[in-house]
Parts: structure tokens; C-alpha cells; sequence
């Protein structure tokens, strides 16, 4: 995707993230994708980098509170707020379901993704990305301050001393890869696929295709990544 079709007031780390994304969905389905939803939307930034990249007909949700959509920035994305467990489509209306670090922060979130699954039609692609509950530490590539980044990594640390190291618990904990498996293959059917090695790949290089190699991704990198079909 060509650096001029970055909305100006997307953060450049940001984007750079989501533009990997953008080449792993287009490494993974050769085909034209029609329809997608993005689930957790925020501002609706990342929808419309996804709807200019891969020229698709792309509709943004969030429950709204935390983060204020921008609809220009998110242009030609459609933004709604809406609750992810409660989605006001009809079943089978969309080729492609997208949803990144917003599970984490939805009380049941088998609910989320079984309405995913239900908008999704079959045969229909899903990419889902969490914070990796294994991680040592997080936030490493996000964009804010060094003291947020501090901050943020003291209070999970906390929570796991504490012993309160769950989302149920109020903590950033995310899931496993394991657990993000499970739980996509409960809601979509199939067997999911890692795509946590690749993304990180796009975005470091050797360095993440070193550490995928020896096995320490599953404590260093910070989030998880997994993509798969309806069955």
C-alpha cells in the first residue's frame, strides 16, 4: 500500500502495524474481499486503512466511551457504535471479520465471537489479535510515552503478583495462544492458524523470524495473532 494513501493524522507506528496486517490478509486470500467488519473499531483509523487497502466495503463497531470515532480519518469506513455481543447484521453478511485488542476488554467474550461467527458467511475469513497473557513484558511497539509504557507493564506486574492476572479481573492480561485457539474454533469451527510470527516478522525482521525459531515468542511476543475460516 502506497505511503499516500495513510490518512495524515494516523499515528506512523500505528500505521505501519496495520499496514502489515494489511499485507498478511492479502498473503493469506488471493480472492476480492467484498464485505468487512471490524469489531472494536476505536476510532475507526485502522477500518479505513483496511477499507483503503484492500478496496473493500469495510464497517467499523465500537461500544463507544473510550474513544471518539474519526470519521474523517476512517473514511471510506462506516462507523457504528455497537455492542459486539448484541451485532445488528444479518447473518451471513460479511466475507471478512477483523477484530484487534478488543476481546480482552468484552465480559464474555465466547458472546463476541459467536455473533462474529454469525455475520461471518460460511467459508468467510477471521483475523483476531489479543495481548499475549504469556508475554514478559507488553506495549513495547505501541504509540504513546517510554513513562506510559512503564506505567503500564508496573500495573501488570502488579495484577500478577496479585494473582489477579485475568481480564476478568480488570487486568490488560489478553490470552494465550492456546486460549485464543480455543476459543475461535469453538465460535467459527476449523482449526485456526498462528499469524503472530509473520506479523512480527513485517514489522522487525530477522529478529522476530529468529525468535519464532527458538521457540521464545510465546514469552516475548506481546500480543497473538490467529486467522482461520468458517467452517
Amino acid at each position: 500500500m502506497a505511503e499516500h494513501d495513510i490518512d495524515p493524522v494516523y499515528r506512523a507506528r500505528e500505521a505501519n502495524k496495520s499496514l502489515a496486517l494489511v499485507d498478511i490478509i492479502k498473503d493469506k486470500i488471493r480472492t476480492p474481499i467484498d464485505d468487512i467488519l471490524v469489531v472494536g473499531c476505536g476510532s475507526g483509523r485502522e477500518a479505513g486503512l483496511l477499507a483503503r487497502g484492500l478496496k473493500s466495503k469495510t464497517v467499523g463497531i465500537d461500544i463507544g466511551g473510550e474513544f471518539s470515532f474519526d470519521h474523517a480519518g476512517s473514511a471510506p469506513a462506516k462507523l457504528f457504535e455497537m455492542d459486539a455481543r448484541e451485532l445488528q447484521f444479518p447473518d451471513g453478511a460479511y466475507d471478512f471479520v477483523f477484530s484487534f485488542h478488543a476481546l480482552e476488554h468484552i465480559p464474555h467474550p465466547e458472546k463476541a465471537l459467536a455473533e462474529m461467527a454469525r455475520v461471518l458467511r460460511s467459508g468467510g475469513t477471521y483475523l483476531i489479535g489479543t495481548p499475549n497473557k504469556h508475554r514478559l513484558i507488553g506495549y513495547v511497539g505501541s504509540a504513546t510515552s517510554m513513562k506510559d509504557k512503564i506505567l503500564w507493564n508496573f500495573a501488570d506486574f502488579k495484577k500478577r503478583l496479585k494473582g489477579e492476572w485475568s481480564n476478568e479481573a480488570g487486568a490488560h492480561a489478553g490470552f494465550t495462544q492456546q486460549e485464543l485457539f480455543d476459543l475461535c474454533s469453538a465460535a467459527f469451527g476449523g482449526n485456526p492458524i498462528s499469524v503472530s510470527g509473520q506479523y512480527y516478522s513485517k514489522l522487525y525482521g530477522r529478529l522476530a523470524t529468529g525468535l519464532s525459531m527458538t521457540g521464545m515468542h510465546s514469552v516475548l511476543f506481546p500480543c497473538v495473532y490467529v486467522m482461520g475460516k468458517k467452517a
